[in-house]
């Protein structure tokens, strides 16, 4: 069911596939979660759940990599209606970057407001543990530096503003929210704060990129998040993003470790519990600021 690329960014593509989806399920999502690999679990956590598979969704990609289900699961958390992706799209999967991008506008037009986003990453940050949970303050965008940008090409005026402000990719209100449930749960421990920066993948990391990566401001790196994120704030989208440091990035020639997905994986199941508490009371000072005065 999916389309040719070059129609992929079509108004009505993103409309066709929001109104299918609209006619299937009666939940009203205010916020979308972005679920990184092997924390599909918050999916689960939703009531009233009405659960798609990306293959039967007209238009969707499908997810490929292990640790992403590739399902769409609408419900509430915490009273709050929510859409999760329980998998997400990679640039290095073979998709467009329209691709990886495009359930966003879908989103954005079936009413979301805010984007969580979470993925699972390597820690640059000599203070960073493996298990720790970084906010992302801020991102560096290695990949769109190379030209790879989703917004490359004509701008629709339906979704933004043909050049969109990044400085505030990561809403400070949001990240403040996110401060107070970690501190109620008392997991301040493990929280940080940082920028991510995002590489096309599928290799890890050398030695002399993770050195220069870090040498940049880069506190954590991944292969994902960032065009969603660019995407979303186009569209106008609220945006929190979590990264899970799942490895530490090796940056000594004398080391023998090595990055592997079955770790990352492995740190992802062992930290899932943590995070779920976490966005699940963060969604829910969402539903108090939304029912404030």
């Amino acid at each position: 069911m999916a389309c040719a690329e070059e129609d992929r960014n079509s108004y009505e593509v993103y409309k066709e596939t929001a109104d299918w989806l609209r006619a299937r399920t009666a939940q009203r999502p205010k916020t979308a979660i972005i679920c990184g690999s092997g924390l599909g679990g918050l999916a689960d956590m939703l009531d009233n759940k009405t659960v798609f598979p990306y293959e039967d969704i007209p238009h969707f990609p499908w997810s490929t990599v292990a640790g992403h289900v590739g399902r769409l699961v609408f419900g509430e958390l915490n009273g709050h209606p929510c859409v999760c992706m329980q998998g997400r799209f990679h640039f290095y999967e073979g998709y467009s970057i329209s691709a990886v991008t495009f359930p966003i506008r879908v989103f954005c037009l079936l009413g979301v407001e805010i984007l969580i986003v979470t993925n699972a990453a390597g820690g640059l940050n000599h203070h960073f543990q493996v298990g720790d949970i970084m906010f992302i303050r801020d991102h560096i965008n290695m990949f769109g530096l190379g030209g790879h940008n989703p917004l490359r090409g004509p701008n629709d005026e339906r979704f933004g503003v043909r050049f969109p402000c990044m400085s505030d990719a990561y809403e400070q209100e949001l990240l403040s929210l996110a401060r107070e449930s970690a501190q109620e749960l008392g997991y301040l421990g493990f929280i940080r704060e940082g920028v991510y920066c995002m590489l096309a993948g599928p290799c890890y990391e050398t030695i002399a990129e993770c050195r220069m990566l870090q040498a940049l401001g880069a506190d954590a790196v991944g292969m994902s998040t960032v065009p969603e994120v660019i995407v979303a704030r186009h569209c106008g989208l609220r945006v929190f993003g979590v990264s899970l440091i799942t490895n530490k990035a090796v940056m000594s020639y004398n080391s023998q470790e090595k990055a592997n997905h079955e770790e990352v994986l492995r740190i992802s199941v062992v930290r899932a519990e943590a995070l779920q508490k976490l966005v699940t009371r963060f969604i829910g000072k969402l539903g108090e600021n939304a029912n404030s005065p």
